[in-house]
């Protein structure tokens, strides 16, 4: 009997530890399900294209001291994530010129937000990614 003991131990705790893996990965699957937030990207990638375009040229058109610059900023890159995220994957759309542009306004804005978080845009660099939004823009439309 004393040698019966410690497998039924083992076996217990090798069913613990498995139901709670199991646990584990219903939750974290249960959060991430829910933790989709709203984008608010269409799914179309022209009209995306554009409405992000058009989203970031306001935020950079804000001035230093404009009281809505730090929530704009951050709603910027919320949308830029959401964007990049959404159309990365897409072998349909990531090969066009109108998304490697985007991506490189994209990465421009966020690289500046990440390394001067209280700097406004410097000139040059806002009128960089103006002209890169705006050729994005110009491309999804056309199809290119």
């Amino acid at each position: 009997m004393a040698a019966a003991l410690p497998s039924f131990r083992q076996r217990l705790k090798q069913l613990f530890s498995r139901l709670a893996l199991a646990l584990v990965l219903c939750l974290s699957l249960a959060l991430t399900a829910c933790s989709s937030a709203n984008t608010g990207l269409s799914g179309n990638y022209v009209e995306d294209t554009v409405a992000v375009a058009d989203s970031l040229l306001s935020t950079i058109a804000l001035g230093a001291d404009d009281p809505a610059r730090a929530e704009a900023e951050i709603e910027a890159r919320s949308l830029s994530n959401g964007y990049v995220a959404r159309y990365r994957p897409r072998s349909s759309v990531n090969g066009l010129g109108s998304f490697t542009t985007m991506q490189t306004a994209i990465n421009s804005m966020a690289g500046h937000y990440t390394n001067y978080p209280n700097r406004p845009l410097p000139e040059a660099l806002k009128e960089r990614i103006a002209k890169e939004l705006k050729k994005a823009e110009t491309n999804a439309t056309r199809g290119a």
